[in-house]
C-alpha cells in the first residue's frame, strides 16, 4: 500500500544550525516548509557529537546566530569556547523560541529524492515510508555529519566496547578503571584524549598523522567583554565577515612572515598569538598557506612548543607534525600535549606499527596484542559529500548525484548542481564552508537561497538550474584558487583523503569575502549562470 502523500513548497533535510535557520527563513518568507531530521532532536553535529571534551573551536560570541538582535542580547554564553551541551541547549532554545518544532519530523531519514520533470517537483521518500512532494529541496545535511568508521578486521570477536566520537551514546561513557585505545588525533581525538586519560586506568593513543595544536586558553567569559560585544554586535559581526575565515575580526591578520625579518620580532608575534590561543594563531601572518618559507616558521614554532611541553623527547618527536602547517585543520586543545606527560598514557605511531585488527581482548598493533577494554574511533567524517551521497538523489534524465560526483563534487557556488533543478546545498563543496566560521557561512547561504526562492516566485519561474558552462567555470575557479595555496600539499579530509576510495579533490573554497561578493553579483544579475524556466 502506498504511503500517504503530502505536498509543501520547500523540504529541508537536516535540523542542525543550517536546517533550523532555513526552516525559519523560508517560513517567514511565506513558503510552506517541512524539515526531516534523522536524530531524535535538533542540533545536527551537536546532537551526535557528545564525546568527552566536545567543544567548538570558534569563540562562542562568534559561533551563534546573528539574524535576530533580541536573541543575540538575551542569550548568555558561559565560556570563551562553548561545550557541546551548552551549544545544544542554545539550538534547542532557538527551536522553541521561533516555534520551529511543529514543522520538523524527527527520527526519520530521507532515503531518496527524485525530480519529476513533467511536474517540476521533487518526490522525497523517507525510511518511514512517507512520501512528500515539494517544489524546492534544500539539503542542510552538514559538512561533518557522516562518520568515517574504519572497518578493522575481526571486530566481531572483540569482547570490549567500540565507540565513534561522531556517534557517542547520549548517556555518556565512564572509562574509570578501563584500558582504552583512541584511534585518531584530529579535533575529536585532541579534545577527548585529555579527559579520557583522567578517567582511564591506561590510555593508548594510536596516531597516524601528528596534529598541529594550539592552546584554546579557554576561560569563563568576562562580563564586561560580553557587554562590550553586545553593545556593538553589528560592528563586531561585520569585522568578522571581512576576514578570510569569517572569524577573529578583532585580531587582524598580520603582514607577510618574510617582511618581519628580525627573528626576535617574529617570535614575539608568535608568542603573543600562542598566549592568546585559538585559531587566530594561524593569522599571525597573511601568507601562512601561500608561502612555504613563512609556513615553516609556524611549523618550527609549534614543534619547539611540543618539545618544551612533552617531557619524554622521543614522544615529543613523534608528536611533531611533519606536514605543512595548516594543510590539515588546525586543532584547538585544552591540555593535549601535557596529557602525554601522564604515566598512564602511551603513544603508538601507526606509521611504524601497523594496526592489524581486533582480537578478543584488544587490538593487534605491529604483530603484538594491545590489551584494551574499549576502543574509541576518533577518525572524523566523510566530509562535505558523505551525507549527500548516502541519499539516492536523482535529477533530470535519471541522472544520479552519486554518478555526477563519482570523480569528485562539481557544482556552481557550492549551492546548485547542473541536472538537479530546484535543489540547493547549504555550505556545499565549492564554497568556503569548513574554512570559515560555519555559522557565518550557513547564514549567508540560507539568506541567499531564500532570496532566490522569493525572486523566483515573484517572477513566476517554476525551476532554476545551474548551467553546464557556469558549473565548469566554477569548478575550474575553485581549483585555481586551491592551487595557489598549500592546502593540497598533504592528505587531509579537505581532499577526502581520510576515506578509502574517495576521489582526491580539494572541496572547500578559500576566501569568504570574495565569495560573498561573487554570490551577490550572481543574484543582482538575475541569477547569472542559472537556467530559468
Amino acid at each position: 500500500m502506498e504511503a500517504p502523500r503530502t505536498s509543501v513548497d520547500v523540504i529541508v533535510v537536516g535540523a542542525g544550525f543550517a536546517g533550523l535557520y532555513m526552516l525559519h527563513r523560508a517560513r517567514s518568507a511565506g513558503f510552506s516548509v517541512h524539515c526531516f531530521e534523522a536524530g531524535a532532536g535538533v542540533g545536527g553535529t551537536w546532537f551526535w557529537n557528545r564525546y568527552p571534551g566536545a567543544r567548538c573551536d570558534v569563540p562562542s560570541l562568534e559561533y551563534s546566530y546573528e539574524f535576530d538582535a533580541q536573541l543575540q542580547q538575551e542569550w548568555n554564553w558561559s565560556e570563551k569556547y562553548s561545550t557541546q551541551p551548552e551549544i545544544l541547549r542554545y539550538i534547542e532554545h532557538v527551536a522553541q523560541r521561533f516555534d520551529l518544532l511543529r514543522d520538523i519530523t524527527f527520527n526519520v531519514r530521507v532515503t531518496a529524492a527524485v525530480f519529476d520533470e513533467a511536474m517540476s517537483r521533487w518526490t522525497v521518500t523517507t525510511n518511514s515510508g512517507k512520501v512528500i512532494s515539494c517544489q524546492f529541496l534544500v539539503m542542510a545535511t552538514g559538512c561533518l555529519s557522516s562518520p568515517n568508521i574504519p572497518k578493522l578486521p575481526r571486530e566481531e570477536v572483540f569482547n570490549g566496547k567500540v565507540y565513534h566520537t561522531g556517534q557517542w551514546p547520549t548517556d555518556g561513557v565512564d572509562f574509570t578503571g578501563q584500558r582504552v585505545a583512541v584511534i585518531g588525533t584530529g579535533s575529536s581525538g585532541v579534545q577527548s584524549i585529555p579527559i579520557i586519560a583522567r578517567q582511564a586506568q591506561h590510555l593508548t593513543v594510536l596516531q597516524r598523522t601528528a596534529a598541529y595544536c594550539v592552546p584554546a586558553r579557554n576561560a569563563p567569559l568576562d562580563t564586561s567583554y560580553v557587554q562590550s560585544v553586545k553593545d556593538n554586535y553589528k560592528e563586531f559581526r561585520q569585522k568578522n565577515r571581512l576576514t578570510r575565515a569569517a572569524l577573529g575580526g578583532d585580531t587582524p591578520t598580520g603582514t607577510t612572515g618574510a617582511a618581519v625579518t628580525p627573528e626576535h620580532e617574529r617570535r614575539m608575534i608568535f608568542e603573543e598569538r600562542w598566549q592568546r590561543g585559538g585559531l587566530v594563531f594561524q593569522g599571525a601572518f597573511n601568507d601562512t598557506l601561500t608561502n612555504r618559507e613563512s609556513n615553516e616558521l609556524f611549523a618550527d614554532f609549534v614543534r619547539e612548543k611540543i618539545s618544551s611541553i612533552v617531557k619524554n623527547q622521543s614522544t615529543a618527536r613523534a608528536l611533531m607534525p611533519k606536514n605543512v602547517f595548516g594543510c590539515k585543520r588546525l586543532c584547538v586543545d585544552n591540555g593535549y600535549y601535557e596529557t602525554f606527560n601522564r604515566e598512564n598514557v602511551a603513544l603508538v605511531d601507526l606509521n611504524e606499527h601497523v594496526l592489524e585488527g581486533f582480537t578478543a581482548n584488544g587490538v593487534m598493533v605491529g604483530s603484538q596484542e594491545l590489551p584494551v577494554d574499549a576502543v574509541v574511533f576518533a577518525t572524523g567524517f566523510d566530509a562535505m559529500t558523505g551525507a549527500l551521497n548516502k541519499i539516492s538523489i536523482t535529477g533530470r534524465n535519471g541522472q544520479t548525484l552519486r554518478e555526477t560526483w563519482s570523480a569528485g563534487p562539481v557544482n556552481y557556488l557550492g549551492l546548485g548542481i547542473n541536472g538537479f533543478p530546484n535543489l540547493f546545498t547549504i555550505t556545499g563543496p565549492g564554497s568556503p564552508s569548513v574554512l570559515t566560521n560555519m555559522l557565518v557561512s550557513i547564514q549567508h547561504h540560507v539568506e541567499w537561497i531564500t532570496d532566490c526562492l522569493s525572486w523566483l516566485r515573484s517572477n513566476q519561474h517554476a525551476t532554476i538550474e545551474v548551467s553546464p558552462t557556469a558549473q565548469d567555470q566554477w569548478v575550474q575557479h575553485v581549483n585555481t584558487v586551491a592551487d595557489a595555496t598549500l592546502y593540497q600539499s598533504c592528505s587531509s579530509w579537505y581532499l577526502g583523503a581520510n576515506v578509502p576510495g574517495k576521489p582526491r579533490v580539494f572541496m572547500p573554497l578559500p576566501g569568504f569575502p570574495a565569495y560573498v561578493q561573487r554570490c551577490a553579483d550572481v543574484a543582482r544579475e538575475n541569477y547569472l549562470g542559472f537556467l530559468l524556466d
